[in-house]
């Protein structure tokens, strides 16, 4: 039995909150978070999506706010991405639902005309996405000396995403006497230097180990050869209709996403089925994740923008359609599956060029995802040449990214061809050296 919301100092505006939103006993890191957090202490969790984070530092933010009072800012809550901000604001207001506690959301593309209003209408709680929050900070717009709390979730993401140089800047300009929160799915070096220079003897709360998928995540892997035997063995899949309640499809690249819904909509209509990418305006990838939510799309094709902050939580399914690069966003992207104690399976493609990509995520995860066979049924398309060409080249790269001496094929075909230039750029001085020799000994006979 899990520990009940009551055990916390929390206000009875909030547990009455909490219990009107479905929720009974709190998830290990809410109460291994929220005791430290209600007693001013620093604190960094390490914590999958999917696991309550969100209510873990917000709850106890909204006990020590307690009242809406002045005009500016008493928190700040840094997000990587617009989407994991909202979802943050979505829960902030459902937990504040009985108090007078003012939320603002600052995030980019788009105009920030009525953001700019929201500020000056007055907050207590700002949640944003780093660049937004500085272009209004040093558009005179946000005054950061009534900050109390300051917290940075999905560190690991901004670090990615390459948000240090703002991160850094917005420590500059919000008061010393603070307190401090980092979440981070994983534990990288940055994440580490970025912990250090932050936190004040932090309380940390690892609730899971480092990049461990969730356990009620079934992991499957398919090695395919090539783009065209992805879709069908993804065609094959899809057969089992009746099992798929609710799926992600996520690919490397907005032109893979792109083409995975293209051949999604000749199966279903657009009534069930919708892509999510950066190259998508604000509303549409809006209205995408909450027709999604709500259960009017069943299935959602989205790159690794998607993969965190869309707080889903009866996925029964993901299907990696490319194998991520970053190893940390397979950890992510499964996340969307088998959330809140339901099970879920995640598959996974892998052609030749990804299965050393596929191998580092193993390790990091530190578990040997099950390897089936393709199904008799599907029929194995032959590999493009230029498809061949390119998994070659990436694999090269690999090689030599293991080994520095590694000297690949096509490194073999390039030293032969420099050979070839060189001698024959020899050859040609050879023959322009050989003329004015023979100009001057014609010259001298004629004197």
């Amino acid at each position: 039995m899990g520990v009940s919301f009551d055990e916390f100092n929390l206000n009875r505006q909030i547990l009455n909150a909490i219990a009107d939103a479905g929720y009974t006993e709190a998830t290990p890191i809410q109460e291994k978070a929220i005791p430290p957090i209600i007693n001013g202490q620093d604190v960094m969790g390490i914590a999958q999506t999917g696991t309550g984070k969100t209510a873990a530092y917000v709850l106890p933010i909204l006990r020590k706010l307690n009242y809406a009072q002045g005009n500016t800012a008493r928190a700040l809550i840094l997000a990587p991405t617009r989407e994991l901000a909202m979802q943050i604001e979505e829960n902030i207001k459902s937990f504040a639902v009985n108090t007078d506690l003012r939320t603002v959301i600052l995030y980019g593309g788009l105009g920030p005309k009525t953001q700019i209003e929201s500020l000056n209408k007055g907050t207590d709680i700002i949640v944003a996405s780093p660049g937004r929050f500085l272009d209004l900070y040093i558009a005179g717009h946000i005054n950061t000396k009534t900050l109390q709390i300051l917290v940075l979730d999905e560190a690991d993401k901004m670090m990615d995403m390459g948000f240090m140089p703002q991160i850094n800047r917005i420590l500059e300009v919000v008061p010393r006497k603070r307190q401090n929160m980092l979440f981070s799915a994983t534990m990288s070096d940055k994440v580490q230097e970025l912990a250090g220079n932050f936190l004040k003897f932090p309380t940390v709360i690892e609730v899971t180990p480092q990049a461990t998928p969730a356990q009620t995540v079934n992991q499957v892997l398919y090695h395919v050869p090539n783009i065209r035997t992805k879709i069908n063995v993804l065609k094959k899949l899809l057969d089992r209709d009746e099992e798929i309640t609710k799926l992600m499809v996520f690919c490397k690249t907005r032109a893979a996403a792109e083409d995975v819904y293209k051949f999604l909509l000749r199966k279903y209509d657009d009534k069930r089925v919708k892509v999510l990418h950066a190259n998508k305006g604000q509303n549409t990838r809006i209205n995408a994740i909450n027709a999604f939510k709500n259960d009017e799309i069943k299935i959602l094709v989205a790159t690794d923008v998607a993969s965190r902050g869309i707080d889903v939580s009866d996925v029964s399914h993901v299907i990696n359609f490319d194998v991520p690069i970053v190893y940390e966003d397979y950890v992510h992207r499964i996340g969307r599956t088998g959330r809140a104690l339901q099970s879920g399976e995640a598959v996974t493609f892998c052609n030749p060029a990804e299965e050393y990509y596929m191998g580092k995520i193993q390790k990091l995860i530190r578990q040997t995802v099950t390897l089936l066979p393709i199904p008799d049924e599907v029929f194995v398309e032959e590999t493009p040449y230029e498809e061949k060409q390119s998994q070659a080249r990436e694999i090269d790269m690999q090689m030599r990214k293991e080994d520095p001496d590694f000297k690949g094929a096509f490194h073999e075909k390039k030293e032969r061809k420099e050979r070839v230039a060189k001698l024959s750029h020899k050859q040609e001085l050879s023959k322009k050296h050989g003329k004015p020799k023979t100009t001057r000994g014609k010259a001298l006979r004629k004197r």
